[in-house]
């Protein structure tokens, strides 16, 4: 045998013996009922582990292409296109292989334990069901049934919501837009990606905040992308740390999330932005704004947008109803100049034929009535409380060993443990206790950070969460 495993690749010894011998029954090198070597002479020949030759025959024993008999050894199936023996698919070698890329395993753990009732969740990124405006939506329901048109909308998403949104933009942040140059999503994470797919290509440099909710999505890296972090202080990213990262690998696009951003609750200063400003016009450098959280400012002041300052078109503005309304309603929407808008649309076309029409019904009854702005000023009320009852359970509780800074406005709070601490086994001993949040790795390079959802957390749970949390860590 002249063929010899790579090992340089991450792929396992046994899965890549596996493939190989797979492509030689299916080329015909390897024939029906031809006797492959032994375990122990393959493992010889190959310098492998003998344990490893018996993991790749069982993996091929797996697929039905091989038999194996105590005391005979492993030959080619006499059948493998014949009706005796089905052949499975190989499924998880299709998992592997596939370019769309899955979560990291940490989220998928967190998603999979914030299932359990018992368990306090401060780690989802999404407000709990008690914020969400019920009384409202039934009112909606009830007093104005539903006589739209149920087939394929607009590409766009629907007109009249569109109109609306550019009224809402208008009214609350001060962007200046038409129903042209929005493209409705499915929340801010749809808009992501499609901008992603539609406007980048492999090996393109990307900016994003150190930390930042961009560092833990897939979507950058089965693009194919080169992402290269800005650091977030108390006024959020340094605009000059973007310029000397242009001069070395030509940004393509920089992310950034301006207002009570995630995870740190921080804040880009009106210098910094006007800053940025000018640094995307002097290199042409796109930015795309997520702004999920500028109108839960808890003392009603709402800062100008990047695209409200915006005098070039350089700004794809990103934002959505998740954080302020309901998660569920799948309402989030694009603005930027006309011709992106429409690429965009064309690719959300392709993959789902426009948005549903029902949400977007009750998305526009909502944002038209005079219940929306009753919503937002109890969502800042009661946030607030919540950001105030986290805050003085972790100084109650853990004082000095823990460090963070208090967010005026959205739902994360960054949380630092003043003393080294594996955060992953702090999660682990934390889920015992009960009690889930995002561990700062996730989502940046700072060691020893992690970050408590306050949105999703009930108040009367959120001092129960802290004490279990300080009890893991004390275990640890």
């Amino acid at each position: 045998m002249d063929w010899r495993p790579d090992r340089t690749t991450k792929r396992p010894i046994y899965k890549q013996i596996a493939d190989y011998i797979e492509q030689g029954i299916a080329t015909g090198h390897f024939s029906p009922e031809t006797m492959l070597p032994s375990e122990r002479a393959l493992a010889e020949e190959l310098q492998v582990n003998r344990s490893t030759v018996v993991a790749a025959y069982e993996e091929l024993q797996s697929m039905g292409i091989v038999e194996r008999k105590k005391g005979s050894g492993t030959i080619v199936s006499t059948d493998i296109w014949g009706l005796e023996h089905r052949r499975i698919p190989n499924w998880g070698r299709y998992l592997e292989r596939g370019s769309f890329l899955p979560n990291l395993p940490v989220v998928q753990r967190i998603r999979k334990e914030t299932q359990d009732n018992d368990l306090i969740n401060m780690a989802s990124g999404e407000l709990s069901s008690s914020l969400f405006p019920n009384e409202q939506f039934q009112h909606i329901l009830s007093a104005h049934p539903f006589t739209g048109y149920l087939g394929y909308d607009d590409p766009q998403g629907n007109e009249e919501l569109r109109c609306t949104i550019a009224d809402h933009v208008n009214e609350y942040k001060k962007i200046n837009t038409t129903s042209s140059s929005i493209l409705i999503t499915s929340g801010a994470q749809q808009a992501l990606h499609l901008i992603v797919q539609c406007l980048l290509k492999p090996g393109d440099a990307v900016a994003i905040e150190d930390p930042s909710y961009c560092y833990s999505l897939p979507i950058f890296q089965t693009a194919g992308l080169k992402i290269f972090r800005l650091p977030v202080d108390s006024n959020g990213v340094n605009p000059e740390d973007l310029v000397q990262l242009h001069k070395k690998h030509r940004i393509r696009m920089v992310f950034l999330n301006p207002d009570y951003q995630n995870p740190t609750g921080k804040v880009l200063s009106l210098q910094r932005r006007q800053r940025i400003l000018n640094i995307s016009a002097e290199f042409g450098i796109p930015i795309i704004e997520d702004d999920p959280y500028s109108l839960t400012s808890f003392d009603g002041v709402v800062n100008p947008s990047l695209k409200s300052m915006d005098d070039n078109g350089n700004v794809l503005y990103i934002s959505s109803l998740s954080k302020i309304i309901a998660s569920g309603l799948r309402i989030g929407w694009v603005i930027g100049p006309s011709k992106v808008i429409q690429r965009l649309a064309d690719a959300k076309q392709q993959v789902d034929f426009g948005h549903s029409v029902f949400p977007q019904w009750v998305a526009n009854e909502f944002l038209k009535s005079q219940s929306y702005d009753t919503h937002i000023q109890f969502l800042r009320k009661q946030l607030e409380q919540r950001r105030d009852q986290l805050v003085q359970s972790l100084n109650q509780l853990l004082g000095e060993k823990v460090s963070f800074s208090i967010p005026d406005g959205g739902i994360h709070l960054w949380c630092k443990v003043n003393r080294p601490i594996d955060v992953q086994k702090l999660l682990e001993e934390s889920i015992k206790k009960g009690i889930a949040f995002v561990p700062g790795n996730v989502l940046g390079t700072e060691k020893g950070c992690l970050r408590f959802t306050y949105g999703r957390a009930e108040t009367n749970l959120i001092h129960e969460g802290i004490n279990r949390f300080s009890q893991a860590l004390k275990n640890l």
